[in-house]
């Protein structure tokens, strides 16, 4: 076991950010057309993560065209390009598969406010709040 874990740590990718489920992530995943490969961008709200490591996943949900999309990642994959945490999530569950009965405005989730954050309130007159 000693060796498969110290395999593993040669071989994880070190530029995975943090985030748990009800962040808001952007993937960007090679994809291969022909000979040409670009890149694609999968945006949603993380719903689960599970393992760690090598074995590490996640799945991130999105509404298209009014439908739910769901879309599994290996955190360690190759086809993963980068990995960009657009906003924090304020949620109490690790895992969040009630969204998938949720419709519309039901399945936002509220933005973490961090403390010491400058809020933008309008200035009174002579600069007082």
């Amino acid at each position: 076991m000693n060796r498969l874990s110290e395999l593993e740590k040669t071989l994880a990718k070190k530029d995975i950010p943090a985030f748990k489920a009800g962040d808001t992530v952007r993937v960007y995943v090679k994809i291969k057309e022909g000979d040409k490969t670009r890149l694609q961008a999968f945006e949603g709200i993380c719903i689960a993560k599970k393992g760690s490591g090598m074995r590490g996943s996640f799945t991130l949900r999105r509404i298209s065209y009014g439908e739910g999309v769901e879309r599994v990642f290996q955190a360690q994959s190759p086809m993963i390009d980068s990995i960009k945490v657009i906003k924090k999530g304020d949620v109490r569950r690790a895992k969040l598969y009630y969204l998938r009965k949720k419709v519309g405005k039901e399945t936002k989730v509220e933005e973490k406010r961090e403390f010491g954050q400058k809020q933008d309130a309008p200035l009174g007159e002579k600069g007082v709040r």
